[in-house]
């Protein structure tokens, strides 16, 4: 009976250990991302070094035997390469969003994605229109942004150009390429790699593509770039880490818990990475804009809802295996998404 009560107090401790590292990693990624974007001005050089981080750590972790990760072929790396060649394109204007614009202004248009991803959904592949619950989230979510960018007093067209682009190439993702991903067959270790090693092999295309390597190149000829500055140091290392421990306690966080209990953690996360950026810093936006970015994600959680509560009873009228599948795929679509908005390897999103 001890024995009994010994290992699940171990594995309460167990879980909890795992939410709370997931937690801490999702609500600080991306503030830790704006201040490495802060520190290390070069966008393209900075994925770089996180791409390199979470494909070394992942093929690292895996000759030690701490994960089982798919081989990279030439073959399935030719099939993935249209997902990967987004995945990085939304890195990439995420990364500049964050460049150009606060935190708060990211987060407003990341959870834009649902609307568009629903009229997406229902105009291309013809998908029921959404429920009444739905819709009245959508619009909440869509007044609160609107709100926000009325009275966003750090409004440049060049950070909203970044965020519409943004917004663009997540929404592609999000509605195409995860549908891709998932009948590859790729475990969820083998998607880190081959997302971040391709990821990797493309940025030097973008180097050339947006003139960036001519700023690296400069700055190292003058020694005048923060290439060995602590602080410049610090705060790239910090994000690569953050980055690939995002991958771990993701992953088992997602494993240990239910998905209800998952996607509550995402949401809490959110209001934490809100919580964190006002009271480190003053790179945020004002208090009205704060009350509609809260009200864009109150419209998110009832999103959340409303889609949940319109796939329970479905599913509770499939057989074992159907919903064995169809919780495989979901969950496949949760990582996709995860990836994107807190970062797996999307380090600069999530989220």
């Amino acid at each position: 009976m001890s024995s009994i009560r010994f290992d699940a107090t171990k594995q309460y401790y167990a879980t909890s250990s795992l939410v709370v590292g997931y937690a801490l990693c999702s609500s600080l990624l991306a503030v830790i991302n704006k201040f490495a974007i802060t520190k290390f001005n070069y966008p393209g050089l900075l994925t770089a070094l996180q791409y390199l981080t979470s494909a070394l750590g992942v093929w690292v972790l895996g000759k030690l035997g701490f994960l089982h990760h798919d081989p990279f072929t030439l073959e399935t790396a030719k099939k993935f390469l249209p997902a990967a060649m987004v995945f990085y394109l939304a890195i990439f204007t995420n990364t500049n969003l964050l460049r150009h614009a606060n935190v708060d202004t990211f987060i407003v248009f990341r959870s834009l994605t649902p609307l568009l991803v629903a009229v997406a959904d229902t105009t291309f592949r013809k998908q029921p229109c959404p429920s009444k619950l739905t819709f009245v989230a959508l619009v909440i979510i869509l007044g609160g942004a609107v709100g926000y960018v009325a009275t966003d007093s750090g409004f440049t067209l060049t950070a909203y150009s970044w965020a519409f682009a943004y917004l663009v190439t997540i929404t592609t993702e999000m509605v195409y390429i995860k549908h891709m991903v998932t009948n590859l067959g790729l475990n969820t270790w083998g998607f880190v790699l081959y997302n971040n090693l391709l990821s990797l092999m493309m940025a030097p295309v973008f180097w050339f593509l947006t003139g960036e390597y001519v700023d690296v190149f400069a700055a190292l000829g003058s020694n005048s770039g923060n290439w060995f500055e602590p602080a410049a140091f610090f705060a790239v290392s910090l994000s690569c880490v953050f980055g690939l421990a995002i991958s771990f306690f993701g992953f088992a966080a997602r494993k240990a818990i239910s998905a209800t209990a998952f996607t509550v953690t995402g949401v809490v996360n959110k209001f934490l990475t809100v919580a964190i950026n006002v009271t480190i810093w003053d790179k945020h936006a004002t208090p009205f804009g704060l009350l509609c970015l809260l009200f864009t994600l109150a419209g998110g959680v009832l999103y959340q809802q409303s889609v949940t509560g319109a796939s329970s009873a479905p599913l509770q009228r499939e057989s074992t295996a159907s919903s064995k599948q169809t919780d495989s795929e979901n969950d496949g679509d949760d990582f996709v998404d995860e990836n994107h908005g807190n970062g797996v390897s999307g380090k600069l999103a999530s989220v």
